[in-house]
């Protein structure tokens, strides 16, 4: 009977441990796979990256607003510099967001976007974007900052979009994690002048 016991503890053990390093594995993994399921699905107005520019324009416009937040942390001002225009469905279009660094040192910052209504960031597409990398803005800078995109013309087949005559793309600065921990480090580092 004690050998039984011992047996069914060590099998329940393995199996605990086996659940507990599953799930661990499961939501370490999460956030990049919601990322991709975004990206793939446009859920949640999360936009799509194109490599090649449409094969046709269509005669349906929508009209494009722009909107920028910035952290709190982030000593920048940004604004989009227009705020909306209106564009063809497959119509290439630029637009420019302008950022001035507020402080007295470079500054590194990224940018999260999105666009309302969430069901059309599956049509939303960029070709290039300074969303893509970091922006690094030396002390007092201002610099103006392109979006490279189109409406896909594949939203006209998409019955639940006909209502869609406005799609709002939002961007929201934060300071970059690599800058914030270079600043920390800067802050840490002994002084050797108070003696």
């Amino acid at each position: 009977m004690g050998r039984n016991l011992k047996s069914r503890n060590r099998m329940l053990a393995g199996i605990s441990f086996a659940v507990a390093t599953a799930m661990a594995g499961a939501a370490f993994a999460a956030v990049p796979l919601y990322e991709v399921f975004c990206q793939v699905t446009g859920y949640g107005g999360a936009t799509q990256i194109a490599s090649n520019l449409p094969s046709q324009t269509l005669d349906r416009t929508i009209m494009i607003r722009f909107n920028a937040d910035v952290d709190r942390k982030l000593p920048w001002v940004v604004n989009p510099v227009q705020d909306s225009i209106n564009v063809k469905v497959g119509e290439n279009r630029l637009a420019f967001y302008r950022a001035k660094n507020l402080s007295q040192k470079p500054i590194t910052g990224t940018a999260a976007f999105n666009v309302t209504p969430a069901k059309a960031g599956l049509y939303f597409s960029k070709i290039d974007c300074f969303c893509f990398t970091e922006q690094k803005l030396k002390a007092g800078a201002i610099v103006d900052m392109p979006v490279s995109f189109f409406v896909d013309p594949e939203i006209a087949k998409d019955p639940n979009l006909t209502d869609v005559t406005t799609i709002t793309l939002s961007y929201s600065f934060f300071q970059s994690e690599n800058d914030v921990d270079r600043t920390a480090q800067i802050r840490k580092a002994p002084s050797y002048t108070d003696g």
